[in-house]
């Protein structure tokens, strides 16, 4: 269903199980950026009034989920960490060469944001399935369902501001790309890297 190239190596939930606080701060903040970026969407794109009213949703919910999560680091009896750089979204948002029309921009920020979450979801049912965290494995099953409906919504918007069949061979480009990526990631305490 999300169309990723490239699947999660299983033992990442190993990585993971053994830094459960790291794990945790870098997904609190990876709701946090993507509350921002639902704003950012809202601000660069404001004529867009459906985009808009989405947007405001999202930036909520995701708000909502970082809550969650540091409700999470709380209740173990930890703080929230230092934020730390995302090497795959930086090094995934290096693909679409810069400039062009401001739809054009915006069809690749949609992108990018669908491919984010289509990753995240997938993490997220790893996590359901694999961790031993009883706690942790509910949380994640409950959350991957959030991450595919935000995964086709951005997609849904894309193909909506975008010529279809252009924006599909640019969504199945981004796929190549991100499975190269993954070739390299998936080794750290991280929800995406």
């Amino acid at each position: 269903m999300l169309g990723l190239k490239l699947p999660t190596d299983p033992r990442w939930v190993n990585i993971v199980e053994k830094n459960i606080e790291e794990i945790l701060t870098d997904h609190a903040y990876c709701e946090q950026k993507a509350a921002s970026m639902a704003i950012s969407l809202i601000i660069g794109f404001p004529e867009k009034s459906d985009l808009v009213k989405e947007m405001t949703a999202l930036a909520r919910e995701e708000m909502g989920h970082f809550n969650m999560v540091h409700d999470k680091i709380l209740n173990r009896g930890w703080v929230l960490g230092r934020e730390r750089k995302d090497e795959y979204v930086l090094q995934l948002m290096k693909f679409f060469p810069k400039g062009g029309s401001r739809e054009t921009h915006l069809v690749h920020k949609l992108l990018y944001a669908a491919l984010i979450e289509a990753r995240s979801c997938e993490r997220f049912r790893l996590l359901s399935e694999e961790i031993a965290d009883k706690d942790l494995a509910d949380f994640y099953g409950k959350l991957m369902v959030s991450e595919a409906n935000h995964y086709t919504m951005f997609l849904k918007f894309a193909r909506k501001y975008g010529e279809r069949k252009e924006v599909d061979r640019k969504w199945q480009q981004l796929l190549d790309h991100e499975a190269t990526l993954m070739q390299h990631l998936g080794k750290k305490e991280t929800m995406h890297g």
